[in-house]
């Protein structure tokens, strides 16, 4: 197991997750009186699940697809998806 990567992978994934989605359902289910252990034990199994996900579709298309074509996918995804969220900002400034 390479360390390394294990704590690049937890601080990138740590800082893109603070104030996602994601953190915000769990603070809404959790302030709504749910059990906390609840709360955790279910959206820790969810990420697992997901991130599980995430690692068989990429090694899948590892075996298809050249890792550099996919990195240049990935940065291209993460480029598009950020200016659609600027204008869809833009948008909500203008409007509101």
């Amino acid at each position: 197991m390479d360390l390394k990567t294990v704590g690049t992978v937890f601080v990138a994934l740590f800082l893109a997750e603070l104030g996602d989605k994601t953190q915000l359902a769990v603070l809404s289910f959790t302030a709504g009186g749910r059990g906390v252990w609840s709360v955790f034990l279910g959206a820790s199994l969810a990420l697992v699940a997901s991130t599980a996900f995430a690692i068989v579709v990429g090694r899948g298309l590892l075996e298809i697809i050249p890792a550099e074509y996919l990195r240049l996918g990935s940065a291209a995804l993460f480029i598009v998806v950020g200016v659609l969220l600027a204008v869809e900002s833009i948008g909500a400034l203008r409007s509101g």
